[in-house]
């Protein structure tokens, strides 16, 4: 049975952080494969403002490009209105029946958890694999595999906004990232 993580997120932009989450949980678990699984529309952001997926997809595209471990999975953006992890889950699975699949999340959405969409029914299909992030708890009533990452405290949110002050990016993003993000002038650039 093939053995993958999925990471899901809106990756607007991928970053460094990014990276180095996925390439720890694939080589402490042994993993076959991290999907990259874009967001359409994530059901706890549909107030903010999201960057066009076009956009995301072709960053993400050029931030993994160098590891052949690293896949992009687009059934989120495939598919209309919110993405619930469960719905797509379930889709995978179906597709995927050989495989058993590692679903990655920050420790801050350890503890939105028990807010997940059908929950109970969600930690049949994946096991979740927890990074931690400072401030945040790794405790949960729901089995986690706890994966120790070396910090690198960076956000997308922090990015963005450093972007439109014109700050520099340099080494929190890949560098064809930040010249895409250049050549289409996102993030007030």
């Amino acid at each position: 049975m093939k053995k993958i993580g999925i990471f899901g997120g809106t990756f607007d932009p991928p970053h460094n952080g990014h990276l180095i989450m996925a390439n720890e949980v694939l080589h402490s678990l042994h993993l076959d494969q991290v999907w990259f699984m874009p967001n359409h529309i994530p059901p706890h952001k549909q107030d903010e403002h999201v960057t066009a997926s076009v956009h995301r997809l072709n960053m993400l595209k050029l931030a993994i490009e160098e590891n052949p471990y690293f896949q992009i999975q687009t059934i989120e953006l495939d598919r209309p209105g919110p993405s619930y992890t469960y719905d797509t889950m379930k889709l995978l699975k179906k597709k995927y029946h050989y495989a058993h699949f590692y679903f990655i999340i920050g420790a801050d959405m350890i503890e939105y958890l028990p807010h997940w969409h059908r929950i109970e029914e969600l930690v049949k299909l994946v096991s979740f694999v927890g990074i931690k992030r400072p401030g945040y708890s790794m405790e949960s009533k729901y089995p986690i595999i706890d994966v120790e990452v070396p910090q690198f405290n960076v956000s997308s949110s922090m990015i963005r906004k450093r972007l439109e002050k014109a700050y520099t990016v340099d080494y929190l993003l890949p560098k064809k990232v930040i010249q895409y993000i250049e050549e289409n002038h996102l993030y007030g650039t």
